[in-house]
């Protein structure tokens, strides 16, 4: 019986991981950290309400066997370049490493299939970062999961994502290769992932692409 470590926990995906977590009998304890209050009480849950500027003072609570990292947010909704980094890489890095630090065997991490170090776009080369921060840090496993556009429903209102998803179902309907970016819904990107660290996964690092996310849930 596992504990689980869950960033992201009120986002799309995150929600849905936490509940999965809750749910299976592999996990006898599910801890978030988060920036506001989970709409959610459950006897195996511990939820915390933290300020990720300051996570010093409580990165020795990030404990336990494997953390989901699902954080995000859009260049709209953060305002600028900087203070979506922020989010989408330093706050995550600084709860990896803690885990890493605090004896955390294994990652799970939603990341991008566009992610490259080379890549023209800040939303690219920043996945890629914190793709790139994971691995080195002292994980025995490492997973990251690779979707495009992730679709249902959010607390944050996303049009340029929704019309996007609309775009790339579209185009991965009529044009070889775009498969990999059509959208998949929060709920079965979450499942793929709590299937996923249910299994039987060996120690190194894994990747998988939209197909592969969509045969593990």
């Amino acid at each position: 019986m596992k504990t689980a470590i869950v960033i992201g926990a009120t986002g799309l995906t995150g929600r849905h991981i936490t509940r999965k977590l809750l749910a299976s009998e592999e996990y006898a304890r599910v801890i978030t950290f988060s920036r506001r209050a989970l709409r959610l009480i459950h006897p195996k849950l511990s939820s915390h309400v933290v300020d990720f500027e300051e996570i010093d003072k409580w990165a020795h609570l990030v404990r336990g066997d494997d953390l989901f990292a699902a954080m995000g947010t859009t260049l709209a909704t953060a305002g600028s370049k900087s203070a979506q980094y922020r989010v989408d890489y330093t706050y995550q890095a600084g709860v990896i490493e803690a885990a890493a630090n605090n004896g955390v065997a294994r990652l799970f991490l939603v990341s991008s299939p566009q992610a490259s170090l080379k890549s023209p776009f800040f939303y690219s080369r920043m996945k890629a970062e914190l793709d790139a921060f994971a691995k080195s840090v002292p994980f025995s496993t490492r997973v990251f999961f690779r979707p495009a556009i992730i679709r249902g429903d959010r607390r944050d209102h996303r049009p340029a994502e929704k019309l996007g998803g609309m775009i790339s179902e579209h185009l991965a309907t009529w044009i070889p290769g775009m498969q990999k970016y059509r959208p998949i819904k929060g709920k079965t990107l979450a499942k793929a992932i709590v299937n996923c660290a249910c299994s039987e996964l060996p120690e190194g690092n894994h990747d998988y692409e939209l197909d592969e996310i969509f045969a593990l849930a």
